[in-house]
């Protein structure tokens, strides 16, 4: 069973790279969505570049603004039952 995993961030940049690669060396078949509400910290840009180095495995919703964490998952949500997701782990 394929496992998507949303992640809301905001202002992320020093913990999503640890946490992308934490998840990434679990012996299961996942993916990442990361919900970026345009930290200020540049974590959309670390997300872009992370999912430069996962293609297939990373993508990357950019939103406008600090928007809300219920918000954030909902999109997530609604993205990755759209494309098909199995099962969604909420981090």
């Amino acid at each position: 069973m394929h496992i998507t995993v949303v992640t809301p961030t905001y202002n992320e940049a020093e913990n999503l790279p640890r946490l992308v690669s934490a998840l990434f060396v679990l012996p299961l078949d996942l993916s990442i969505l990361v919900v970026d509400d345009n930290s200020p910290d540049g974590t959309g840009h670390i997300a872009d570049d992370l999912a430069l180095a996962y293609p297939g495995r990373l993508s990357v919703m950019h939103r406008p603004g600090k928007m809300g964490l219920r918000s954030a998952y909902l999109n997530g949500f609604q993205k990755v039952l759209g494309e098909g997701a199995q099962a969604i782990v909420q981090m």
